[in-house]
């Protein structure tokens, strides 16, 4: 098969016809998010204090997968206006008071997403799949175009970045030692733009795996994940293919990791007090269970170290 640039091939595998993310299991049949479970219902909680501290009336969720978020956050806030995006149809069994609009995929976001007012749009694990150029410094220090086979994932480097990607990569992800690899973050900060953008007023969170200036991995980070397990990155649609983001390339106000920004709206992991077991054992198990989700949630190694790029706008 005939090799093709990584950015468009990504693009087919996730988002074409037959994309890995247009599969009837959704995400959450390959792998667990901090979405899902009584993770998920913890950080409902914990977005749902952010709307209430800035006065926001209405949550997006961009990047919804089958609506396991916007469940939580119906149970925990129903007088919240509620829309999920993304690219499947409605999801059976979301609740009747949640919107649904249906994008087109990566960082094509649909029309009728505009003039949001009063809003928190949360972009949870969205820019990560958002497919970008991946590039490589080949022998005389060029950085070029990775092309893909994408039946088999064999690589070959093409022709060189140029233009603004060049200029991205300069400023931003400078690589000059042969072999280096460059995921060049312009189409994730174009969709992050292009969110923004959207938003008359209100607060937009991204919240993704990601990397800052000075500490970007000199292989790169592009991955792949089938039935929860790590799997060679191959684009023909039966794997979820994502790459970290350059989280400090977005345009933000606040740029801090998940155990901080969790911290800051109530959400610490502490244990319950023993006490409690003896005077009310059913409320002792239940601070317990939240007490455990939280604690996975700003766990290092994990779900902790997502970075929060936080934009106030209007």
């Amino acid at each position: 098969m005939e090799r093709v640039e990584w950015q468009q091939a990504w693009q087919a595998a996730l988002y074409g016809p037959h994309g890995f993310y247009r599969e009837e299991r959704g995400p959450a049949g390959h792998f667990t998010t901090a979405t899902h479970g009584r993770t998920g219902a913890v950080l409902a909680g914990a977005l749902v204090a952010l709307a209430r501290e800035n006065g926001l009336t209405r949550f997006v969720d961009v990047g919804a997968g089958r609506g396991e978020l916007l469940t939580h956050l119906c149970a925990a806030a129903p007088d919240l206006r509620l829309t999920g995006v993304d690219v499947v149809d409605r999801p059976a069994g979301l609740p009747g008071a949640c919107d649904w609009v249906r994008s087109g995929g990566g960082a094509e976001l649909p029309g009728s997403l505009t003039d949001l007012e009063d809003a928190l749009v949360v972009a949870h694990e969205w820019l990560d799949v958002v497919p970008c150029a991946v590039a490589a410094v080949d022998d005389d220090c060029v950085l070029r175009h990775l092309e893909v086979d994408p039946a088999a994932g064999v690589e070959e480097l093409g022709r060189p970045v140029d233009g603004a990607e060049l200029e991205w990569a300069r400023r931003h992800w400078p690589a000059t030692s042969p072999g280096d690899r460059v995921e060049v973050g312009l189409s994730r900060d174009d969709a992050w733009a292009d969110l923004l953008g959207r938003l008359h007023r209100g607060v937009a969170v991204a919240v993704d795996y990601g990397h800052r200036a000075g500490g970007r991995p000199p292989g790169g980070t592009l991955a792949a994940y089938r039935e929860g397990r790590t799997v060679t990155p191959v684009p023909d649609g039966t794997c979820d293919l994502t790459a970290h983001v350059a989280m400090d390339t977005l345009d933000h106000d606040e740029l801090l990791d998940q155990r901080a920004a969790l911290r800051r709206l109530g959400v610490d992991g502490a244990t319950p007090p023993h006490d409690l077991a003896l005077r009310d054992p059913g409320a002792y198990l239940r601070a317990l269970e939240q007490s455990s989700a939280a604690a996975l949630l700003t766990a290092p190694g994990g779900f902790g170290d997502f970075l929060w790029a936080v934009k106030r706008v209007g």
